[in-house]
């Protein structure tokens, strides 16, 4: 369960900061720094698409595919959330 939990909580902090900074080198710090935070734990995929990935080159099981996908798209739709209804107005 813990390391469902590492990328969901990834996931929401890597979306973040891409919905708020529209950065390439904060987007990708982030990137590195979730990377570094999360492979001991979960491998650090971030993204479905990496975990597709890692399941057809056999580094992944199968049966764990769809839980770290759903953790993956659950955070990025809260970090969305948390966009959302965030005021980012500067007065």
């Amino acid at each position: 369960m813990f390391p469902y939990f590492t990328e969901f909580i990834g996931a929401i902090f890597f979306m973040y900061v891409v919905l708020v900074t529209n950065n390439p080198l904060a987007i990708g710090g982030a990137l590195a720094l979730v990377r570094l935070v999360a492979q001991p734990v979960s491998g650090g995929h971030i993204n479905p698409a990496v975990s597709i990935a890692m399941t057809s080159a056999g580094k992944l099981p199968i049966q764990e595919l769809l839980p770290y996908c759903v953790s993956q798209i659950l955070g990025a739709l809260v970090a969305l959330e948390i966009f959302k209804r965030q005021d980012l107005s500067i007065d």
